[in-house]
């Protein structure tokens, strides 16, 4: 009796553990065929922080052609392309709600930057 319940635990175990490697090798991650490269020696600066009036500047040294604005739970708020590459920028937002909230800005060369805000409800 002891080895036909050993026989059927080894044999559900087995079974199991082979089910796991299937649904892993199913599920792939695969990259976009030019990733973004991050850049940590372009000086961005985001003011006023917090933001309180439902609009803030963006200055850079360097052009930039894309910004996106999402909140922390990754649904865009804001997002613009610009077609001339800009240094210098003011953003307006519809009525945003208190919060964090992450700032994208992609560079002309292809680099990126990610920024954090804060938003405040204006007084």
């Amino acid at each position: 009796m002891k080895k036909i319940l050993l026989i059927t635990f080894l044999l559900i175990f087995t079974l199991s553990l082979h089910a796991q490697k299937d649904t892993v090798s199913i599920v792939s991650y695969q990259p976009s065929r030019e990733p973004l490269r991050n850049t940590s020696n372009v000086t961005v600066s985001i003011y006023p922080v917090p933001v309180t009036a439902n609009n803030f500047t963006i200055k850079t040294d360097k052009d930039f052609t894309f910004v996106k604005i999402t909140n922390i739970i990754g649904q865009d708020i804001f997002r613009f392309q610009y077609s001339d590459p800009q240094q210098l920028i003011r953003i307006s937002l519809d009525n945003p709600k208190r919060g964090l909230y992450l700032v994208t800005i992609i560079f002309s060369d292809g680099t990126r930057a990610v920024k954090k805000i804060m938003v405040e409800e204006a007084q």
